[in-house]
């Protein structure tokens, strides 16, 4: 699973959100996204310009595939002639009136991105990589040169991150150890997902039924793209923000108002940069929720909690995640990895009214 499958996957969870989403295909030379949205025959256009083809959900495409006699055709051209293709893919094709363009490139730093950064207003890149120590010099190149061309970086994604065996539930790394999380923090870059091996994923793709894929992993992407289309827009204030984690001691409390402390973690560009321990102050109806909203937390993390306090928490603009176990740093640091999802584990006993903060 590489690019174009990311490619493909982010364009299906837009349009899952209610988006109304297309891809534009630039890998002239090896185009797939057609393939993995089971689209085929010829684009067809008028004296206006060409039509994009419409996946199953409605989804826009375009691509060098859909301009061919037949998709085994290869395309032999030079630099120029990719990046003018490229160009008019952008200018030439009718898009609809589209939230979100998502543009599948090929690899490299060569004359299709430098094309594309030049000629189509970008408002972001996801860099794909993958676990090999190799990584690390590629990801430079790449987010320099998106510095270099005034392109802003919405973070990494890592592809072959490892495999889950279905017979033992356990992840192997066949491609060796993840160094995403010591290059991400070098750039100022959040990880946005660690996809696994999944031959299911590769069927889907092969069949031309991507948008029938099932997954989180791209629900982060999701949320962070449905809430900032122009990530030049974004302050200083969302890098910097406090998880609130219930606990313990330094472990994860089952009860959220029952809980001895509130471990609180500062965090700066997706990294922990302070943590400290305050003690519950008391178990007064309602007191917690806006306690710690006061503190500036932007997230709290526990085991269960009763709805009164997710209420109030909803009201003071606090995610709450529940569901949570464990040692309370790994359990933030497992939530800005967008490992750690919100079970909705909601807290109902009688014995524990108080205690959960209703």
């Amino acid at each position: 699973m590489g690019k174009s499958s990311v490619s493909a996957m982010l364009a299906v969870t837009m349009r899952r959100l209610g988006y109304k989403v297309g891809v534009l295909d630039a890998d002239v030379t090896g185009p797939s996204i057609p393939k993995a949205f089971g689209i085929h025959g010829k684009a067809e256009g008028s004296d206006l310009g060409l039509y994009p083809k419409q996946s199953k959900t409605g989804i826009e495409i375009m691509s060098v595939n859909l301009l061919l006699e037949n998709d085994t055709d290869p395309v032999i051209w030079r630099g120029p002639i990719l990046g003018n293709t490229v160009k008019q893919f952008w200018t030439d094709v009718i898009w609809g009136d589209l939230d979100f363009l998502f543009i599948d490139m090929p690899p490299g730093t060569g004359d299709v991105p430098l094309t594309v950064f030049q000629s189509i207003p970008v408002d972001g890149i996801v860099i794909v990589t993958s676990p090999q120590e190799l990584v690390s010099m590629i990801v430079s190149k790449a987010v320099k040169m998106a510095e270099m061309m005034k392109i802003p970086v919405l973070g990494l994604v890592e592809n072959m991150s490892y495999f889950r065996c279905p017979d033992n539930g356990k992840d192997y790394k066949i491609f060796g150890e993840s160094h995403i999380d010591e290059i991400a923090p070098k750039h100022g870059l959040r990880v946005l997902a660690k996809l696994p091996i999944d031959p299911k994923i590769s069927a889907a793709c092969d069949a031309g039924m991507i948008e029938l894929f099932d997954g989180s992993w791209f629900d982060t992407i999701g949320k962070l793209l449905a809430g900032q289309i122009n990530p030049l827009n974004e302050s200083e204030e969302k890098s910097m923000f406090k998880i609130a984690v219930a606990a313990e001691g330094k472990k994860v409390t089952e009860h959220f108002g029952h809980c001895v402390n509130f471990m609180l973690f500062d965090v700066e560009n997706n990294q922990i940069t302070k943590e400290e321990s305050v003690d519950n102050p008391g178990h007064k109806p309602g007191f917690l929720p806006n306690f710690l909203a006061d503190k500036g937390v932007k997230v709290i993390i526990s085991g269960g909690m009763g709805q009164g306090a997710v209420d109030i928490f909803n009201e003071r603009d606090v995610e709450v995640v529940t569901g949570a176990s464990g040692d309370a740093k790994t359990a933030a640091e497992r939530y800005l990895k967008g490992e750690l999802k919100s079970t909705g584990s909601v807290c109902h006993e009688h014995q524990h009214h108080d205690e959960c903060g209703e």
